[in-house]
């Protein structure tokens, strides 16, 4: 019982420690997007997203990217919320972004509404920080046909403010 309360003090100070780091205001990131369409091509493309965070650990995510290969090209520009814990190497984070999609093909394209699921974790002290991992579940809604089986990846650098 003694061990047990000794791991829980342990783990509520270094708790406690990671949250009392001071959060940026805002974060800009830019970086290489991977993404998956279920049924369809892998395509290669980037990702950029602007965050302005309320408090140390909620904030407000714009997230815009544009994918591309096999002839098709997958834009999409989501917001919604973000909670991150910023602890003094890392910043573990998760969020859910909604926003619209357009893809296009041989000259057509389509308007559609676009869901991610997903977070991942930054790495950096200070002012510039690396993405090492975004991990997002994508669910897509074009001309009433519902696609929950898309999956993104992205990397890329950080600017805190």
């Amino acid at each position: 019982m003694r061990r047990t309360y000794f791991w829980a003090i342990v783990l509520a100070v270094v708790l406690r420690a990671g949250m009392a780091q001071a959060a940026p205001k805002a974060e800009v990131f830019g970086g290489y997007q991977f993404t998956h369409l279920d049924g369809g091509p892998n395509l290669n493309g980037w990702n950029a997203a602007l965050t302005g965070y309320l408090n140390s650990f909620l904030g407000i995510t714009a997230d815009l990217t544009g994918v591309y290969g096999s002839g098709l090209s997958f834009h999409t520009y989501t917001f919604g919320p973000e909670v991150a814990v910023h602890l003094p190497l890392v910043k573990p984070f998760a969020h859910v972004l909604v926003g619209g999609a357009r893809a296009s093909a041989g000259g057509v394209s389509s308007n559609g509404f676009d869901v991610y699921f997903g977070g991942g974790a930054d790495v950096g002290h200070g002012l510039l920080a690396w993405r090492i991992a975004q991990f997002d579940w994508m669910v897509t809604r074009f001309s009433g046909f519902t696609d929950r089986k898309n999956v993104r990846f992205s990397t890329g650098l950080v600017l805190r403010f």
